[in-house]
């Protein structure tokens, strides 16, 4: 497997952070970690039995981890999905294409992929709901979300 650095090292120690602190929350890494090269790199982390208040369970990490939890019926999965001030994007994994439709409609995110991850259109809406963002970007989105319109009122003298 190819590994990528981080994009600097103040990123690098911020997700290296929260993935130090994954044991002493009571988690477990079933697999990746933070990568001791020296080279900026947390390889693609899994990790399980993070209790709901541990901080990589209630944060945006923006790295290469991923919490996974147990749940027994839909709607124990949607809430344990919008227990966060979060929302920027969600998946849903389902065979079942009634029941995708319908978890989806019920989270909380400002985008929901079904099957698949970051498969996007640059014209269709993009951002967060929640702390995760203001606004949309993408197709007509993007003209409101980059702009700030002006008007210019002038009386011209004859």
């Amino acid at each position: 497997m190819r590994l990528s650095s981080l994009a600097s090292r103040r990123h690098f120690e911020k997700v290296s952070a929260y993935v130090s602190g994954i044991p002493g929350d009571g988690g477990k890494i079933v697999t990746g970690g933070v990568d001791e090269s020296g080279r900026w790199v947390v390889r693609p982390t899994i990790v399980t039995d993070l209790p709901l208040d541990a901080a990589a369970y209630r944060e945006e990490i923006f790295g290469p981890v991923c919490v996974v939890n147990r749940f027994d019926t839909e709607d124990e999965a949607v809430a344990l999905a919008n227990d966060t001030r979060y929302g920027l994007n969600a998946m849903v994994f389902s065979e079942n294409l009634s029941r995708a439709h319908r978890v989806s409609s019920r989270l909380r995110a400002g985008m929901v992929w079904v099957n698949c991850f970051f498969i996007r259109d640059l014209r269709t809406p993009f951002g967060g709901v929640g702390d995760s963002g203001v606004g949309r970007e993408g197709g007509d989105f993007s003209r409101e979300f980059f702009t700030e319109p002006k008007a210019v009122v002038m009386q011209i003298q004859r």
